[in-house]
C-alpha cells in the first residue's frame, strides 16, 4: 500500500480568487509547506504576476461566476495536474452602508458573485474532495452572520448563504463517509489577518487534523 503524505506537503490545492493580498499570502504559505498550488484569478496580468512572485505556483485564468468557464478550468486541471485535495475560496469583496433602503441591487449583484463562484467551484471539484484521503474546502465568512446590521444586509445575506452551502457540503462529505472537511473561517475584517489565515489554511492538513471528519462543518473565528 502506498504511504499517504502527512500534512499539506504533496497535496494539490486550488485557490479561487488568488490574486488579492490574502490569496498571495495563502499561496506563499502553501508552497512553503510543500503543496502544489493552483492559483485562479480572472485577470491574466495579475495571475502572471503571481506566478512570477511565487515560483512553483501554477496560474489559471477563469471567470468563476461562469459555470462553463469553471467546468473548462476543472478539465484543464484534471488533464494537466490531476485531482485536487483542497479548495480555498477567497472570492469576495465589500459594499454596504445606507441602511436597508441603501442596499442596492447593484451592490447585491456584485457581492453575490462570491456565492455563485463558491457553488460552481465546489461542485466542479466535489468528487475530487470526496475521493481524496484529505479533502478540504474552506472559505472566509464574516462575524456579521451572527450579528447582522442594516447597513451590511446585502453583504451578510450573501455570507450567510455561503455558510449554508458550506454546511451542505459538510453533510455531503459525512453522508459519503469521506475523510473530507468543509471549514468556514469567520473574520470581522480580513485586513491584517492574512498571515493568520494562511497559517490556519496550512493547518487544515496538520497531523491533528489528519481525519477531516473532526473538522467537517466547523466554523473558526480568526481574531488578531
Amino acid at each position: 500500500m502506498t504511504e499517504q503524505p502527512t500534512g499539506v506537503a504533496g497535496r494539490t490545492i486550488l485557490i479561487a480568487g488568488a490574486t488579492g493580498d490574502s490569496g498571495r499570502t495563502v499561496a506563499r504559505a502553501l508552497v512553503a509547506a510543500g503543496a502544489r498550488v493552483i492559483a485562479v484569478g480572472s485577470d491574466q496580468g495579475r495571475v502572471d504576476a503571481l506566478e512570477a512572485e511565487i515560483p512553483g505556483v501554477v496560474g489559471e485564468v477563469a471567470d468563476l461566476t461562469d459555470g462553463d468557464d469553471v467546468l473548462e478550468l476543472a478539465m484543464r486541471v484534471h488533464a494537466g495536474i490531476g485531482d485536487v485535495d483542497g479548495v480555498i475560496h477567497l472570492v469576495g469583496g465589500w459594499r454596504g452602508g445606507g441602511g436597508i433602503a441603501g442596499q442596492t441591487n447593484e451592490d447585491y449583484e456584485f457581492l453575490a458573485r462570491s456565492f455563485t463562484a463558491l457553488r460552481y467551484v465546489s461542485r466542479a471539484f466535489y468528487d475530487d474532495l470526496v475521493d481524496s484521503p484529505a479533502g478540504r474546502i474552506a472559505m472566509v465568512s464574516s462575524t456579521t452572520v451572527a450579528s447582522p446590521t442594516a447597513g451590511g444586509a446585502n453583504y451578510t445575506a450573501v455570507k450567510a448563504a455561503s455558510e449554508s452551502w458550506m454546511r451542505s457540503l459538510a453533510q455531503g462529505f459525512a453522508k459519503a463517509d469521506a475523510p473530507a472537511a468543509a471549514v468556514t473561517f469567520r473574520v470581522q475584517s480580513l485586513a491584517g489577518l492574512e498571515d493568520l489565515l494562511a497559517t490556519s489554511v496550512v493547518d487544515l492538513w496538520s497531523t491533528d487534523a489528519a481525519d477531516g471528519r473532526e473538522l467537517n462543518g466547523s466554523v473558526v473565528e480568526l481574531t488578531a
